[in-house]
């Protein structure tokens, strides 16, 4: 739930935190990890083999376990069988904590990825107190709407930008029913926003990195837009989106219109 441009409630734990998460996946190093800590960034999304982001998070737990939300998961290992729990109990022996805010099932894109025993796994682990919140990150916009409707997941992570704006009509519909935490990924569409497609003619603007994550955020159903960048100077210039604020109606048709070029949907001559 959005309380304000740059605050939101997550609903599984009832934290508020700043709208822009941190992934460390592109390795920017612990010192920008540190310096996203000192500028309020209070969610991070740690993969298991983040090594540069998991040994932040454990000196920083140091500091108070509670300070900080963490997402992380398994991962849908579509030719074998994903031990859901074993993968949740190596993220915390890693982290060096007894809970985690949010596990989720990472990669969906097909229903059939998400059999009935990973929801139950899921779900144990939340009763048993080692996970606050459950969910998925799925590629799948109607499924993933289907989830929500059915109040079946705490959380969900999708792919959100102006170049893809699925989940305008196939997930955020749904949102209101059971408010999960809602949260988006690739807001430059790896960078594809921030670079000048054919046809985009010479005289008019390319998106900024900040305008790119402000769409993202401008909508209420997006709770936490995460970040990646590759080194401070990037995270710097990207926190600039929670002080700008949402977009004004001419910057949005702006992106809109940016975001169908880039994504095809009109030929390139146009």
């Amino acid at each position: 739930m959005t309380t304000a441009f740059d605050t939101a409630i997550l609903g599984a734990t009832g934290r508020p935190v700043r709208r822009l998460g941190l992934s460390a996946s592109y390795w920017p190093g612990k010192k920008t990890i540190y310096e996203a800590v000192d500028c309020g960034v209070t969610l991070f999304f740690a993969y298991g083999f983040d090594f540069q982001m998991i040994r932040a998070l454990r000196n920083l737990f140091r500091t108070g376990r509670d300070r900080f939300v963490v997402v992380t998961g398994a991962y849908n290992l579509i030719w074998t069988h994903t031990d859901v729990r074993k993968s949740c109990e190596k993220r915390l022996r890693q982290l060096g904590t007894d809970y985690l805010d949010y596990f989720l099932f990472l990669g969906v894109m097909k229903p059939r990825e998400f059999p009935a025993r990973v929801q139950e796994d899921l779900l144990r682990l939340r009763e048993e107190g080692k996970v606050r919140g459950v969910g998925v990150s799925c590629h799948d916009r109607r499924f993933a709407g289907q989830l929500i409707a059915e109040g079946r997941v705490d959380t969900l992570m999708m792919r959100y930008s102006a170049a893809h704006r699925g989940a305008e009509t196939d997930i955020f519909p749904h949102v209101a029913a059971h408010h999960p935490t809602v949260i988006s990924y690739t807001a430059t569409r790896w960078r594809q926003l921030l670079r000048r497609p054919r046809g985009w003619p010479a005289d008019r603007p390319i998106p900024t990195a900040p305008q790119c994550y402000r769409f993202v955020l401008s909508h209420p159903c997006v709770d936490v837009a995460l970040t990646a960048p590759s080194n401070a100077a990037q995270l710097r210039q990207n926190l600039l989106a929670l002080e700008q604020g949402p977009l004004a109606d001419e910057e949005m048709a702006f992106m809109r219109e940016f975001g169908d070029v880039v994504h095809g949907r009109r030929p390139w001559f146009m």
